[in-house]
C-alpha cells in the first residue's frame, strides 16, 4: 500500500473519532486539553498499523500510548479480516490482555469501592471514616522512617470500628506491619518495586491498588494483576505533577469499556458537579481530594458525595 493510501486510511480514523477524542480545546467543564503529538517511530510495517499510529499521534495520544493502540488497531484487524475505521479497539484481547494466570492475582476487592477519600494524614482517615466514606487512603508524605510508621499504625486504629477499608500509598512494608486493607502504588512506584517485592505484597494478602495515566500503563499494571486500577488524571490537578495531560471524560469511557474486568476507580480533579458524568462511565469509584479537604464542612461534603454514587458493596 503507497504513502497516500495509508495516508487516507489515518484521515479516515481521525474524521471518524476526532469528536470523541479529538486532540483541541473544549470549553465545556467535562473536557481538556489535548495537542497533537509527534507520530513516534514505526516498529512494523502494515498499512493498518502506520495508519493507526499516526491517527492516535493526531488524536493526542502520547507516543507509548499511539504505540499501544497502533498495535491493537492491527491485532483488531487481523482478528476480525477487516479494517473497521468505526471501531475503536476496546477488546482486551487486542491489547494483549487476555491469558492472565488468576493464581498470580491479587487478593479481589469489591467492584464499587464507592467513594474513596485520598487523605494525608490518620486524623483525616479516622473523620472520613467516622463518616461513612467506604474506601480511605492514607497518602503522607515524609522521609522520617519512624513518623512513617507511627502514620500508618495511627491510621489502621482510626479505621478500626467502622466500614472503611484503608489502603496505603507507596508504604508498603509498613501497611503490612499495620494490617492496613490494601496498598496503593503508582506507575513509578509499581516499576520500581523486585519482584520479591510484589511477592512479599502478594504472600501478604493484601489488595494492591495501581495508578495508571493511559494505555500502555494499564497494560503494564494487568501484568501484575492487581486489586483495582485507578485511571486519570481525568482533570487538571495541582496536587501532583504529572507527566501526562490529564486524560477527560471521553478517554476515560474508553478504559473502561477495555479494563471492564478490574474494578476501576477515576482520579483527578473530580468535582461535585461533575460526579454524575463520571459515573456514568462504569467506574465503580471516584476518588478525592480537595473535594473533602478544602471543603468548608468535610463531613458535609462527603455526604454530598456519596449520595452522588451508587451505594457500594461491603467487603
Amino acid at each position: 500500500m503507497h504513502t497516500a493510501e495509508i495516508q487516507a486510511l489515518a484521515d479516515a480514523i481521525v474524521h471518524h473519532h476526532s469528536a470523541t477524542f479529538g486532540a483541541r480545546l473544549h470549553h465545556d467543564a467535562n473536557s481538556v486539553e489535548l495537542v497533537p503529538q509527534p507520530t513516534p517511530p514505526a516498529l512494523r510495517t502494515e498499512p493498518t498499523y502506520l495508519a493507526a499510529l499516526q491517527a492516535c499521534s493526531r488524536l493526542g495520544f502520547i507516543a507509548v500510548d499511539a504505540e499501544c493502540l497502533a498495535q491493537a488497531w492491527q491485532r483488531q484487524a487481523e482478528r476480525t479480516n477487516h479494517f473497521d475505521v468505526t471501531h475503536w479497539p476496546d477488546d482486551p484481547q487486542d491489547f494483549g490482555l487476555a491469558g492472565a494466570d488468576p493464581a498470580q492475582a491479587f487478593p479481589a476487592c469489591p467492584r464499587q469501592l464507592g467513594l474513596y477519600g485520598v487523605l494525608p494524614t490518620a486524623e483525616w482517615v479516622g473523620r472520613m471514616a467516622r463518616a461513612g466514606v467506604p474506601t480511605v487512603q492514607l497518602r503522607f508524605k515524609s522521609d522520617n522512617a519512624a513518623a512513617i510508621r507511627a502514620e500508618v499504625r495511627a491510621a489502621v486504629a482510626a479505621v478500626q470500628g467502622t466500614n472503611a477499608r484503608l489502603f496505603i500509598n507507596d508504604h508498603w512494608r509498613e501497611a503490612i506491619d499495620a494490617g492496613a486493607y490494601g496498598i496503593h502504588v503508582g506507575q513509578e512506584d509499581l516499576d520500581a518495586l523486585a519482584g520479591e517485592h510484589l511477592a512479599a505484597i502478594h504472600a501478604s494478602g493484601l489488595r494492591l491498588g495501581v495508578s495508571t495515566h493511559g494505555y500502555a500503563e494499564m497494560v503494564r499494571a494487568h501484568a501484575v494483576q492487581p486489586s483495582y486500577i485507578a485511571l486519570g488524571a481525568v482533570f487538571p490537578t495541582t496536587l501532583k505533577k504529572m507527566a501526562t495531560a490529564p486524560q477527560g471524560v471521553a478517554r476515560l469511557q474508553a478504559y473502561v469499556r477495555l479494563m471492564q474486568a478490574y474494578p476501576l476507580v477515576a482520579i483527578g480533579g473530580i468535582a461535585a458537579e461533575q460526579f454524575g458524568d463520571i459515573a456514568a462511565t462504569g467506574v465503580g469509584s471516584i476518588a478525592v481530594v480537595r473535594a473533602l479537604v478544602n471543603a468548608p464542612d468535610p463531613q458535609a461534603a462527603a455526604r454530598d458525595l456519596m449520595a452522588r454514587l451508587p451505594q457500594p458493596a461491603q467487603s
